[in-house]
């Protein structure tokens, strides 16, 4: 593996005790940063100005959130993308998955492009056997289609190119990013291929991509669950750059926030989430935190794109 430059980051932000830290979305109209915990069903607001902290509660998980053009949040749910009323309640408006899969999948990570589609994937069972999918939903038209059916394990982070002709995609247990040629007029897909092998750039056993952003000149920041890192890569796929957290094993994903835009906010996992092994919390105190490196101009992230519905 290239040698890469590397930023500590020893203490955490904000100590929330997330079990399943994810999903991190900064809001510039109110200085509030969006987060969740998928496994509480909790959906955290972080003024990042006065750092008051709200907590919303809801009756399933909430796995990715969007800004709404017409203001508020948008999301991926267990069962399939919603509206959020700011009150703990949540309105569905699609529920893609067949009911026989419900009680074995759930979405997962996703996000928006330009034109307000909102992309988001699921994750597997492997009894009975259900493939990850990637997901269109179009507040448009009603739409929502599998644009790519897999099989995938863990889907996960996704992002845009800033000229959005290239989409980026995670399969977790697979450990890897690819890449698709999008189509911004239609929202179509195509042409997969593997942007980052991570095992096959050298990154230990046990560890998986997990969340991603993008900044402004285009390189993808990939969280690494239980690796302790954000990886900053190359639009060629080259690591160069790492942001650690020794205090923190299951580094879950990021995003771009602050005033300029040039803080980069980090959710993590407590390292008995998943299945994991709960007695190396002791070495990980801070799993489960979040946290925040401010880069101070060096780094600039893209604003994410807004949901339309």
């Amino acid at each position: 593996m290239p040698s890469v430059r590397t930023v500590t980051v020893d203490q955490p932000l904000l100590k929330v005790g997330c079990t399943l830290g994810e999903g991190p979305l900064y809001d510039p109209r109110t200085s509030t940063l969006h987060f969740v915990d998928i496994s509480e069903n909790k959906l955290f607001h972080f003024n990042v100005i006065d750092r008051t902290l709200d907590v919303e509660y809801f009756h399933e998980p909430v796995t990715s959130l969007a800004l709404r053009r017409s203001g508020g949040l948008a999301c991926t749910a267990a069962q399939g993308f919603a509206t959020l009323d700011g009150k703990s309640r949540l309105s569905y408006l699609s529920k893609p998955l067949p009911d026989g899969f419900l009680p074995f999948v759930r979405f997962n990570d996703g996000g928006c492009d330009s034109r307000g589609r909102y992309f988001a994937g699921t994750i597997e069972s492997k009894d009975p056997d259900i493939p990850g999918q990637l997901f269109r939903y179009d507040p448009s038209d009603g739409s929502c289609v599998a644009v790519d059916e897999g099989p995938f394990t863990d889907s996960n982070g996704l992002g845009w190119s800033p000229d959005e002709k290239t989409l980026y995609f995670t399969d977790s247990l697979v450990n890897r990013i690819y890449a698709y040629d999008f189509d911004s007029e239609d929202g179509s897909i195509s042409n997969r291929r593997t942007f980052v092998d991570a095992m096959a750039q050298g990154y230990p056993q046990g560890t998986f991509a997990d969340g991603l952003c993008l900044d402004k000149d285009g390189f993808v920041w990939s969280a690494r669950w239980g690796g302790c890192r954000v990886v900053r890569y190359s639009p060629d796929g080259t690591p160069d750059l790492e942001v650690e957290f020794p205090s923190a094993l299951n580094i879950t994903a990021c995003c771009f926030g602050g005033p300029n835009n040039d803080q980069l906010f980090v959710t993590s996992a407590h390292c008995g989430a998943n299945g994991g092994d709960a007695s190396r919390q002791e070495s990980y105190p801070d799993s489960g935190h979040l946290f925040v490196v401010d880069f101070c101009g060096e780094f600039e992230g893209r604003a994410r794109y807004e949901f339309s519905g």
